[in-house]
This record gives C-alpha cells, structure tokens and sequence, in this order.
C-alpha cells in the first residue's frame, strides 16, 4: 500500500478524532479480512510517544471481531506491569500482552554479513551481526503487524524507531549488543539525530532481506510535551523506508533544541514513573551532551532510580566496571570475558560517561552514594538538590537563580536532543 503522512496544522497537534480517521482509512486499505492482528507497540518508557492511545484505538476498532495480541518491544527492558498497562494502554485486558524475553524468545532470520559492516563502519566493526526476531512475528496466523512508535534522536540508531522496533524492541543479545557497540564505536555524537548513520544502515539490511516478506506495516509518531501534555505533529503510516524518512525529517525540526551558548550547568529532570534505572535515566546524558561545556556539570534529578541496569546482570557489569570512556572500556572488552559477552552493557558504559569533560552528577532517593559514586558519578541526596533546584519553579530553558547561578532545566530529556549551535554547524 502507499504511505501516507498526516501533518498537524498548528503546535496543539493532530486532534485524537483526526488520528482516529487516519488509522480508520489505513486499515481499509489493509488486503484480505483481517482475523488475527500483532501490534507491536514501545513499553511505559516511551509514554509521551502517544503510542499506548493508537494502540487503543486500533484494539476498538479490530476488535472483536478480529484477535488483537499485543507485544511491547521491550529489548532488555523490564515487562510493563499492570499500573503501567493501564495507564498506557487503558482498559485493553493485560492479558493480551505477550512479554519479549530478548535471550528465549527469538529465531535467528539471518545474518547482516561482515563485509557489509565493515563497508559501513568504515572497518571499525567487521563481524558478521545475527539478526533474531521474536518468534510471534514469524506466527503465520497473523494476517497483519502493526509496529508503532515515536521518531525521535535516539544515541544507538540516531533516530529512533522504524526497523529498531523489530530488531531491537524484539530482538535478540547479539544484535542489540553488536548494535549498541558499533554506535559506540562510530561515535554518538556523529549519530544522534541523524536517520542515515552505520546502525541503521544494519537495521536497513535486515529490512531489505529478511523482514520484507512480513505482513508488516508501520505507524510512526513525531510528538512533543510541553508542560507534560502530549502533542501529535505527525502521523506516518506504510511499509516503506520513506515512512521513516518522512517522520525522521520531522522529529529533527520538532525535537532537536539548538542553543545559542554552551551550557555551564544543566539541570534535568527523571520522572520517577518513567526512569527506574541508570539504563533509561542516562537518556540525560546523551540527550545534552552536545549542549554541555568543557567543565561543566550536569545535574540529574532521579527521584524513581533505585538500580543501575534493567536486566539484573547488567546492573551487575554496570556496578562492576562502572561509567567509563570509551578508551578504557574498549581496553575491558579485549581483557574481561563477561564484558567480552555482554557487548550492550560495553557500550552503555562509554555512553554514559561524558569522557572527562563535564562532571555527571546524580541526585537520588533510592541509591546511597556509595553505589553512584562506585560507578563514576558525583551524588547528592535527592531532598538536599531538589532544595535548590526545584522542578516545580524551573521553567524550560534558561533559568537564574535567586544567587544568580544560570543552568538550563530540561524536564523530560526523552523528548528530544539538545546540541550547541557550533555543533549543529
């Protein structure tokens, strides 16, 4: 079928009756009646991706007249609990949920060849990358899969979404370890933001030759929240890498921030029903490092973040090597087996680290300094900085004290990608 986009005419977004109609009109086109639908949505952390709301919408209008199964993609992420399914996915019963375990649940569908890494890592990677795909995608009673989700810069894939939904969201280890490393080595700061990059053109790879054949389908979001309210700038809905594409365009105008100056001190903010972990939490390192200033800090309030890792043996590596730049931890993975295997855990290593130019400063309830400070970052007592750096009397941007210190408040940093003006140039 032909793609289609649907843009919002003003910053209010694209309405939930206009979202509505366009999802009414793609479903007619769909071939064939449709008796069995897998609809592949992200998990709680992409909340303000106004995925959980379209995935309603489609459950009201395919059922119940058609059986509608339900697969957040998780990657190593921790199951959606009920208080989450409700309050992403309403009243859809949990028990249409299938959980992704990423080391059981997968069938290895092929192989992106060395040759083809190598070419574009420009031969900083050459091993060939399995790519493995939850086992209900491969379920050929499914008349119709409906993979949906946010566009937004993203530190692994540049931007985030499409094929990354499959592949990651319901992949395998070794493909989001073999990812998540070779971003890490190319650099996140030459991916971030940027729809062509040597990730994608992996996941691209995947598409092409082992995905295609899939009764697959995308719909994909650009939004933004001001103030924690959801609006829809674009709606992107085919099979096409042009869905992409188009979506990608507009994520870069509607997500990226361009700030005039570098940033001395930045203050972000963790919504403690989103961020639990280091793992999700760490999106305030990569979301602003290129708005950061040699020497500066850059100060986390994490109310909801009791461990480091999503997955218990990650969390363990993350404890035992800690933050790291990339020098170091590429030194690691040459000398440390459980490093060596672990390849996701290496990379999110070098990316949350900010390789010594600016001090990474965590503010907890639940983690003692001991543990943050174990693993490379400055800590304070969440009640002691929030004494200072109140969420509730900060506005977005540039803010001055009441003693005259300016910082920058962000109050969601996976909501877009914050860069100095120099480096956009």
């Amino acid at each position: 079928m032909r793609s289609q986009s649907y843009y919002a005419a003003d910053e209010n977004g694209l309405s939930e009756a206009e979202i509505a109609r366009a999802l009414d009109l793609f479903l007619l086109e769909q071939k064939g009646p449709l008796k069995k639908v897998l609809l592949i949505p992200p998990d709680f952390t992409r909340l303000h991706s106004n995925a959980g709301r379209i995935t309603q919408l489609l459950y009201q209008m395919l059922s119940p007249a058609c059986r509608v199964d339900i697969l957040p993609a998780l990657g190593t992420h921790v199951p959606v609990s009920p208080s989450e399914w409700a309050a992403m996915f309403g009243t859809i019963p949990y028990d249409r949920m299938i959980v992704h375990h990423f080391r059981s649940d997968i069938i290895k569908v092929g192989e992106v060849p060395g040759d083809f890494v190598r070419q574009v890592s420009e031969g900083l990677m050459d091993a060939p990358i399995p790519v493995e795909i939850n086992k209900h995608i491969l379920d050929p009673s499914y008349s119709l899969i409906l993979s949906i989700g946010q566009v937004v810069p993203h530190e692994v894939a540049g931007m985030a979404n499409y094929t990354k939904n499959i592949v990651i969201g319901c992949g395998g280890a070794d493909m989001i370890s073999s990812s998540h490393m070779l971003g890490a080595f190319y650099g996140m700061e030459r991916v971030m933001g940027r729809a062509q990059n040597p990730v994608r053109a992996v996941f691209d790879y995947a598409q092409e030759h082992f995905l295609n054949k899939l009764p697959l389908q995308y719909i994909l979001t650009v939004t933004s929240a001001p103030g924690g309210r959801v609006s829809t700038h674009g709606l992107f809905l085919g099979s096409g890498r042009s869905v992409f594409h188009n979506a990608a365009k507009l994520a870069a105008k509607k997500n990226i921030t361009v700030i005039e100056k570098p940033i001395q001190k930045a203050v972000v903010f963790l919504d403690e029903q989103e961020f639990k972990s280091t793992w999700l939490g760490n999106k305030a390192v990569y979301r602003t490092r290129m708005a950061i200033a040699d020497g500066g800090e850059l100060v986390i309030l994490a109310p909801g973040v009791d461990k480091f890792g999503e997955d218990s043996a990650i969390d363990a590596l993350i404890r035992k090597y800690g933050y790291r730049g990339r020098e170091p931890v590429l030194n690691l993975v040459k000398e440390e087996e459980d490093l060596k295997n672990n390849l996701s855990a290496a990379a999110h290593l070098i990316h949350g680290s900010s390789e010594g130019r600016f001090q990474i400063t965590y503010c907890t309830r639940h983690l003692t300094r001991g543990e943050v400070e174990g693993v490379g970052y400055g800590h304070i007592p969440y009640e002691d900085a929030v004494k200072r750096y109140s969420p509730e009397q900060l506005s977005e941007g540039w803010n001055t004290l009441p003693d005259g210190e300016e910082i920058y408040y962000i109050s969601n940093p996976a909501l877009g990608l914050w860069m100095e003006k120099k480096r956009m140039e």
